[in-house]
């Protein structure tokens, strides 16, 4: 989730391409990677992390008591597991798969990268608007992709709103779901984690070997030329420039957000709840769509932003809405209402309400969905790339571009400074967290 999304293309190339390291190096082997077969796995390994977090968090609500209920009637782990576990879930993993459909339409680095003349509907818009230059053809195939992901919303909605109302009646505890380990499908589960595990240590371990090895003659030796190379494509300005955006973008996209969950949930105000949903736009439909509004909106007057830093900067900040308003929604609810009402009574406004209660309650969740922010801006591509112009590149951008041109080496090395940013900036949000949280038991 620290890695550019095509990350997982860039290793898959290094691993199985026709010069890959398993499949040439070590089995000798003429595989073609290319097409749909490697445009599914791609999708399916990129997605898995986040499906993984969004599945944890719902099963962590499930009563224990359901399960200590089954086990006490003899139930064995395989029939808990498919008839208690899986039924409670059942929205959420609805859910989840339509959170993946709508982010696969979107997505169109992958097939670009692996998908070779095979295309789909997000590439072909993506060539339509770089190779031939043809705007309307590009906005053309855009909405034709919006259609289905507009569809896959409302479908989302409906089975969010059934995890909603199932989860009043679940509760929300820090144990975990003892299931005694052993049947088939705790054997099966523990050998497709294993298998996933190792596509993650192939994939960075991939990743990384690549950016500090060079092969000669048949074999591969330590060398730091992959790096020096990497300084013909980007500079300390360009690794800046996506720092900076990336802190702007985090930072204010998660305090309009939480600004308009502020006012929807503890003032009650309509405005805000049709911003909050008019807010979500962004991340249901294609990034390159979101991108091409943008030109069209502001190439022309009476707001000419085209080829500035602003444009970019607005796109990244109101492409981190939708998320963050999630993020916010989940933070802000936690809050007792009386205390906003105790200000109130106190003759309280509302710069009191925010600086006496809801930021010192909420600042936790605010860093996060800030950090969460900033990576996201830092791995984004798909909302920008019509909108960055030469000169103003970005990290991800050049490495979109490295991989065109068969520079591996260099992308890896680039996603290996993405990824160590990311980590960086991750331990320091986090430090600053725990320091805070100290200091304040120190308080008390």
């Amino acid at each position: 989730m620290v890695s550019p999304p095509f990350v997982t293309s860039l290793a898959y190339i290094n691993l199985f391409g026709r010069r890959g390291l398993i499949t040439y190096d070590l089995l000798h082997l003429a595989f073609n990677p290319y097409g749909p077969q490697g445009i599914i796995l791609m999708q399916t390994v990129s997605f898995s992390s986040l499906n993984a977090l969004l599945l944890i968090s719902i099963t962590q609500r499930i009563n224990p008591g359901l399960i200590n209920s089954a086990r006490s009637l003899g139930a064995t782990p395989t029939r808990i597991l498919l008839d208690v576990i899986i039924p409670a879930i059942k929205p959420g993993i609805m859910v989840v798969a339509l959170v993946s459909f709508i982010r696969s339409l979107a997505d169109f680095q992958t097939p670009t990268i692996i998908g070779g003349s095979y295309q789909v509907l997000a590439s072909a818009g993506y060539y339509a608007m770089i190779s031939m230059g043809n705007l309307h053809l590009a906005a053309l195939i855009n909405i034709t992709l919006a259609i289905p992901a507009i569809i896959g919303f409302f479908i989302y909605i409906h089975y969010n709103r059934s995890l909603t109302m199932l989860q009043h009646g679940l509760v929300d505890n820090q144990r975990e779901l003892i299931l005694p380990k052993r049947g088939l499908l705790w054997y099966s589960s523990t050998l497709v984690s294993v298998i996933f595990y190792l596509v993650l240590v192939l994939q960075y371990g991939s990743i990384f070997l690549n950016a500090i090895t060079e092969q000669r003659w048949g074999h591969y030796y330590f060398s730091l030329g992959p790096i020096e190379q990497t300084a013909f494509f980007i500079s300390p300005e360009i690794i800046g420039r996506t720092i900076g955006y990336s802190i702007i973008a985090g930072f204010l996209g998660s305090l309009i957000s939480f600004l308009i969950v502020y006012y929807h949930q503890v003032h009650h105000s309509q405005l805000m709840k049709l911003l909050e949903m008019v807010g979500t736009l962004p991340y249901i439909l294609p990034g390159t769509f979101f991108g091409l509004g943008y030109l069209y909106a502001f190439s022309t007057k009476p707001l000419i932003l085209t080829g500035t830093a602003t444009i970019v900067i607005i796109n990244l900040i109101f492409k981190q809405v939708a998320f963050a308003t999630k993020a916010a929604n989940a933070v802000v609810t936690q809050v007792p209402t009386t205390y906003f009402k105790s200000i109130y009574d106190l003759g309280g406004s509302t710069i009191a309400e925010w600086r006496d209660v809801f930021f010192p309650l909420t600042k936790r969740g605010f860093a996060l969905t800030f950090l969460n922010g900033f990576i996201s801006t830092m791995t984004t591509i798909g909302s920008i790339i019509f909108l960055v112009h030469p000169g103003q590149e970005l990290l991800t951008l050049v490495m979109f571009d490295v991989v065109q041109q068969n520079e591996y080496q260099v992308a890896s090395v680039i996603a290996c400074f993405i990824i160590l940013i990311c980590l960086i900036v991750a331990g320091i949000v986090i430090a600053l967290i725990n320091l805070t949280e100290r200091n304040r038991s120190h308080v008390f």
